[in-house]
């Protein structure tokens, strides 16, 4: 979520003009936006924001600064938590009627961690068009520059505040085989280090700061490391916190499978040694158990 006030918004070159254009056709328009930087933004998004007849903002105030940027005069209507169940119907109401509507967050994905989904489901149940326009988002940002891996990744949204709830949830998440990504607040990031430390060891951590902002910045390393840095020059502003996945196992060959199995399986019987040793040598218990029967 940027600051309204931030330099990095309100010196934004709009020299790329929007466009007036055909008519949209009907629908719900998801239009991404800017998290900082305003020149992230799309030729498309902005002649989307353009041609809407009607543009739902989060934030109207925010909103109203990149619609000033680039000299677009819409018609904007706030849209949060707070309004939904009076303006979902008028607007199902105004697609119907062959109306074309643009909704924007505070920042970056409509729907990511805000208020949209609602709109965006109503929609789609009542058989109007939903179209998405990409453009920025603090998650992709944050996991293609932390270094962590970025084939397989979860956004989980923010962690939670209380450290009894907020281990709870990352025990949940302990063996999820991806990197897993976080919002995380300033205030609460030292917390939430050393938790991630208790429950998942030394992990590499990488907390992207202030993604595309002038003091953008990326720290890496496990909790420990990154703990000892937080605490002594504390954060500000805006953190997604990316945490690697779980190191895959090492397998055992069936050499030292065979080794490890004779002495339990007098002492343990063979299915207890099968599934304790399946445990630790990374084979499945199944393929264990049978060469535990061969060796009986």
């Amino acid at each position: 979520m940027p600051d309204i006030n931030s330099p990095d918004l309100i010196s934004a070159n709009s020299s790329v003009q929007s466009k007036k254009t055909d008519q949209l056709a009907a629908g719900l328009y998801l239009v991404a936006t800017p998290i900082g930087n305003l020149r992230d933004i799309t030729l498309r998004a902005l002649d989307t924001l353009t041609n809407a007849d009607l543009v739902l903002a989060e934030d109207t105030r925010r909103a109203r600064i990149l619609l000033n940027t680039y000299k677009i005069k819409a018609n904007l209507s706030a849209y949060h938590d707070h309004n939904v169940a009076k303006k979902l119907p008028g607007v199902i109401k105004n697609i119907l009627a062959g109306k074309s509507v643009a909704l924007i967050s505070d920042a970056g994905t409509p729907l990511v961690n805000d208020p949209g989904y609602k709109l965006a489901r109503a929609c789609i149940d009542a058989g109007l068009s939903v179209f998405a326009v990409p453009g920025a988002s603090a998650v992709l940002a944050g996991l293609v520059s932390s270094g962590l891996p970025p084939d397989k990744f979860m956004f989980a949204g923010f962690l939670p505040p209380k450290t009894t709830a907020r281990k709870k949830t990352l025990e949940h998440m302990k063996n999820v085989p991806a990197s897993l990504i976080y919002f995380e607040t300033a205030k609460r990031i030292a917390a939430s280090l050393e938790d991630i430390q208790a429950v998942f060891g030394d992990r590499q951590i990488a907390i992207a700061r202030e993604l595309t902002k002038k003091y953008e910045e990326i720290l890496r390393g496990d909790a420990v490391e990154l703990l000892a840095r937080v605490k002594e020059t504390p954060l500000r502003g805006e953190i997604v916190l990316i945490i690697a996945p779980p190191q895959e196992p090492e397998m055992w060959d069936e050499t030292r499978l065979r080794a490890a199995l004779g002495p339990l399986m007098k002492t343990q019987g063979v299915k207890r040694a099968a599934a304790q040793i399946a445990v630790q040598s990374g084979h499945k218990k199944r393929d264990v158990y049978a060469i535990a029967l061969k060796l009986n």
